[in-house]
């Protein structure tokens, strides 16, 4: 398999995984909003944006992601917000706090599990690095160019 298959699967998987995780914490800020909080690191206002803004950031990174649109900013976002999560993940792990990382579900009944969440976000960030690597290797497409990217 060439690189440019591989290229399109892995952005068509990256971007459902950020589509997937935003649409239940779009439909419930508040709860969401609780896990943030639940991280300990950011104050009451910080907490409240980051509920109501980061899944909508999800959600438009995934579509940019599958539609094949403004692929350098998304790729370079997504790998950005996936080593802050890991980065999170891991510091929280590391002060003992054992959270719901509120990746995919806000419910209350999925059990904590700093580990697994940390070893998943890392293999998302390894994709996310191979598109990063992908796309910056590739000639320019011209900054006037509509069409979607057909890598």
């Amino acid at each position: 398999m060439t690189s440019k298959p591989l290229f399109f699967l892995g952005r068509l998987f990256l971007g459902a995984i950020f589509i997937l995780a935003s649409l239940d914490k779009i439909h419930h800020p508040a709860a969401f909003g609780q896990i943030v909080y639940n991280y300990q690191i950011l104050s009451n206002i910080g907490v409240n944006l980051t509920a109501i803004i980061l899944p909508w950031i999800e959600l438009l990174l995934g579509i940019f992601l599958v539609f094949g649109r403004w692929l350098h900013g998304a790729i370079f976002l997504s790998n950005l917000i996936l080593v802050v999560f890991s980065g999170l993940l891991i510091f929280n792990l590391s002060r003992g706090l054992d959270v719901n990382c509120g990746c995919f579900s806000i419910q209350a009944t999925q059990l904590a599990s700093t580990l697994w969440s940390i070893c998943r976000d890392v293999l998302f960030l390894v994709l996310a690095i191979y598109l990063l690597i992908h796309i910056m290797l590739r000639p320019n497409p011209g900054i006037l160019d509509n069409k979607p990217d057909e890598r």
